[in-house]
């Protein structure tokens, strides 16, 4: 009997699904994956050094964005080792207690991902509805007190769930959809009563991710209402311009959750590979792109990049 179908054995291991069926490119495969994951890297860390050696940068919007960089670097740190230990051929399983702590880390990021986006798009309301008061509302002081708020919302939350996974009795085959661990994966593969688990995932997902998406739609409902009344067209570009680095960030960390949602809920007889190819964008994509999206829309980093550049050419 395989490792992975042992029945009520919490000390067994699971299987991890690089892509079902092409096991042999996995060393061409692994190429463009550890140079995605070295741009995450590099990206996220050159908007750190930016925003950290740049005064000009040491305003709440930028502390923001260092929130969200900090979030995408964690992400890439959480998963580089199954993703890339299974493509390079050293890693074909993981414990329990290993696949349980990366799925509250997983998890964990993507709510603080989320609460980032939502303290940005706070940011960019107040900037646009109340600009006299921007800087009397947005203070180091209260900006410090969001991220704690950010950072207990995401972290304690989740342990109920996450921890209620050890005790249960796993007599399934052991086999994961992903590279990686997730929870709705684990409690797939579950025999005891996961009601609990279920309910409390579901109420979890509506009071943060939905609650975070609803809040951010009402601020841009007001931010189009106020920039609509500009008399100006220039005016008015010039705001929704500084919308623009935000919103991409939002599409980009949003639209793969829906999918792999979807894709876990009612795709249980698609291809193995549907959920494979879901799973890597969820993960990678937002890390990737958001280093990427800041860079270019937004004129301050991209000119201090620019001249970081031109001086270690020169």
């Amino acid at each position: 009997m395989s490792v992975y179908s042992v029945s009520n054995s919490n000390s067994s291991r699971f299987a991890l699904t690089g892509f079902p069926g092409l096991e042999i490119y996995y060393v061409w495969f692994s190429i463009p994956f550890s140079l995605i994951y070295a741009m995450v890297f590099l990206g996220n860390c050159m908007v750190l050094h930016v925003i950290r050696t740049e005064p000009s940068l040491h305003q709440p919007m930028f502390y923001f964005l260092t929130m969200l960089a900090v979030t995408d670097l964690c992400m890439g740190l959480s998963t580089v080792h199954t993703v890339l230990g299974i493509l390079w051929g050293f890693t074909e399983d993981i414990s329990l207690d290993a696949c349980i702590a990366q799925s509250y880390f997983i998890h964990g990021l993507s709510f603080m991902e989320s609460s980032v986006l939502l303290s940005m798009a706070f940011d960019r309301y107040i900037a646009i509805c109340n600009p006299l008061r921007y800087s009397s509302i947005l203070t180091n002081d209260k900006i410090m007190k969001i991220g704690v708020a950010i950072l207990c919302r995401s972290s304690l939350l989740i342990p109920p769930a996450i921890i209620w996974l050890k005790f249960l009795d796993y007599c399934h085959p052991h086999f994961l959809s992903h590279s990686f661990c997730l929870h709705q994966d684990l409690i797939r593969m579950a025999c005891s009563d996961i009601r609990f688990n279920s309910i409390y995932a579901l109420t979890l997902v509506i009071c943060t991710l939905l609650l975070d998406v609803v809040l951010i739609l009402t601020s841009y409902t007001m931010i189009l209402h106020t920039v609509l009344v500009i008399a100006s067209r220039e005016e008015r570009i010039k705001s929704l311009q500084t919308c623009v680095s935000h919103i991409c960030a939002v599409l980009v960390f949003y639209i793969p959750i829906i999918g792999l949602t979807m894709v876990h809920r009612f795709g249980k007889h698609l291809s193995p590979m549907v959920h494979v190819l879901m799973g890597n964008i969820y993960i990678l994509f937002p890390p990737l792109m958001n280093p990427i999206i800041y860079s270019i829309k937004t004129q301050q980093i991209r000119l201090r990049i620019q001249r970081l550049l031109y001086l270690k050419r020169a």
